[in-house]
């Protein structure tokens, strides 16, 4: 007996192992919803050209439906042995309606078929991702329009540096995210071309019309080359990289959330909704949610790490080798779409401190950069020299155990007779913050106009949406 799906050129059925290393159908079932619009759109296509009937188009589209519709209703049985969606989709359409079912797969082959499939549901997916950071975006502006003249700590080597606004810390958020979802719009104006009709690897002799094919489905336009087209994977490999930079900006706001919430910090409170307890410490409250996200970065940096892996040693055109690459690619980028919406959670879920914050904006000598400026824009010094006369004076401050606007001024002036009384105006935090005007600084005024410009910017492309 031939093998049921190969016919005649086999004889035998595959091995049990064979069979098992082979199938896809566990994880590429996820796909049925592109499968069937993408041969829906051929089988019109097929039609329209006259390859096939218009009846038997018809019966294929309305088969096609109410395979759709027993999947969507878990009433549809997936069969390992049928290997793949594509097998199963069209094994079921022959159950449904019979022998028309064998002139779906004219002029195409399972490598453009899938091609299509994957290619769709990363543009698909790369979609909602885009949703998904501008909902982030919009929830950090408006925290940071909330908080634009809330003075925290700014730190470099996580030793206070100087004092920003929590307001400013969060738009920076707001930038890194933006550039995320200029990536990920890139990524998708690059993999918009269609595969489908390129059939096995060399296209067909079937008089297809690629072009209706891709506008049915969305694209900008067919593929222009038809070994490359079963054989690429660059749009899953960079929607993977634009993926991973994202996952990289989200482990590092919920590293600085996981911080804030330390005892140490005591900068943010998560509330219940975010957070988990201890099996044994009753006082513990800990910041789960954040620290999840954290961890599912190393999963998106893994999918596509393993994708680049996959793809660096194949020749063109398909090898099967590249049934590997779907399963690593829907992990990774619903992970990333459930990290969004829980940093998207976490951000207008949190609490800040902000009378601690400033407190510990003012420690660690914070303000000795403008006691520097000081002495340049006030007495002339070379900014070398104010940083020498500066570093003095903090010195001073360092042994006495005190903070530097503490510092007598008779000290400061042993150092440099000039120091008179004003340089105290500069010493305080808020005034330290309110002088930072320069554009992208940290005054509360640069700050509320940068989150009010983001705001207005993310509302317009929601109403045009």
């Amino acid at each position: 007996m031939s093998n049921r799906m190969w016919g005649g050129r086999f004889a035998e059925g595959p091995d049990a192992i064979m069979e098992e290393i082979n199938a896809s159908i566990d994880y590429d079932r996820k796909l049925y919803r592109q499968d069937i619009e993408g041969s829906k759109a051929h089988v019109r296509m097929l039609a329209e050209r006259n390859i096939v009937s218009g009846e038997d188009a018809d019966k294929i589209a309305a088969g096609l439906d109410k395979v759709r519709a027993e999947i969507e209703a878990d009433t549809f049985t997936f069969s390992r042995a049928l290997e793949d969606i594509h097998m199963n989709v069209e094994s079921r359409l022959a159950e449904l309606i019979g022998p028309a079912a064998g002139r779906l797969h004219t002029a195409r082959s399972r490598n453009d078929q899938v091609a299509t499939d994957f290619r769709l549901w990363v543009r698909d997916t790369v979609d909602t991702l885009d949703g998904q950071l501008t909902e982030l975006m919009l929830a950090l502006a408006t925290r940071a329009e909330q908080h634009a003249g809330d003075i925290m700590p700014g730190f470099t080597h996580l030793q206070s540096a100087q004092p920003v606004t929590f307001g400013h810390h969060l738009m920076a958020y707001v930038e890194m995210f933006a550039r995320d979802r200029s990536r990920m719009r890139d990524a998708r104006v690059r993999m918009n071309e269609c595969p489908l009709g390129a059939a096995a690897l060399a296209g067909t002799s079937f008089p297809i019309d690629r072009h209706m094919t891709a506008a049915a489905l969305g694209f900008d336009r067919p593929s222009a080359n038809s070994l490359d087209a079963v054989s690429d994977r660059d749009f899953a490999i960079e929607a993977l990289a634009a993926a991973s930079i994202a996952a990289m900006h989200l482990s590092r706001l919920a590293e600085e959330i996981v911080i804030w919430c330390s005892a140490q910090f005591g900068f943010v409170k998560l509330s219940d909704k975010f957070s988990t307890g201890s099996s044994i410490m009753p006082q513990k409250k800990n910041p789960d949610a954040a620290e999840l996200v954290r961890a599912k970065t190393g999963r998106i940096y893994g999918g596509l790490t393993g994708l680049l892996v996959m793809m660096k040693g194949l020749p063109l055109t398909y090898s099967k080798d590249m049934q590997e690459d779907k399963e690593q690619a829907f992990d990774a980028l619903s992970n990333l779409s459930l990290a969004l919406a829980a940093m998207t959670g976490m951000v207008r879920d949190l609490t800040p401190d902000t009378k601690r914050m400033k407190k510990a904006a003012g420690s660690g000598y914070a303000t000795a950069t403008d006691l520097a400026d000081w002495l340049v824009r006030v007495l002339g010094l070379p900014f070398r020299e104010a940083h020498h006369v500066t570093g003095r004076i903090v010195a001073l401050a360092v042994e006495r155990g005190i903070e530097l606007h503490k510092v007598p001024l008779a000290d400061m002036q042993a150092v440099e007779p000039r120091i008179t009384d004003e340089i105290f105006s500069v010493l305080s935090v808020d005034k330290s913050v309110r002088s930072r005007v320069s554009y992208g600084g940290t005054a509360p005024a640069n700050v509320r106009k940068q989150a009010r410009r983001w705001l207005n910017a993310l509302k317009r492309e929601a109403a045009k949406a």
